[in-house]
């Protein structure tokens, strides 16, 4: 298992299409996937989970991973979330 902080950085957090372009790389992975955000942990390959977050610019959240692609899923999500989504508002 591994984990990885990231903050939020884009203008709409993780809302819509962010969210669901975060899903679709979450769900490229055969790992399990969390997204934790205080004491709540969803399902990152669940958009109804990851949208209940609330996830908005300025937040961090802790992803973890568990299974055979953990690291590459970590890596991948986290370079999503650091580079790419303020493009898919």
């Amino acid at each position: 298992m591994v984990t990885s902080e990231v903050t939020i950085k884009n203008s709409v957090g993780l809302h819509a299409r962010p969210a669901t372009f975060f899903i679709q790389k979450a769900n490229s992975f055969k790992s399990s996937i969390w997204v934790e955000r205080e004491d709540r942990r969803v399902n990152a390959k669940s958009l109804l989970g990851v949208l209940s977050l609330g996830i908005v610019k300025g937040m961090e959240i802790t992803l973890v991973a568990d299974g055979p692609d953990e690291e590459a899923a970590l890596e991948a999500l986290t370079t999503l979330i650091d580079s790419e989504l303020d493009d898919l508002k």
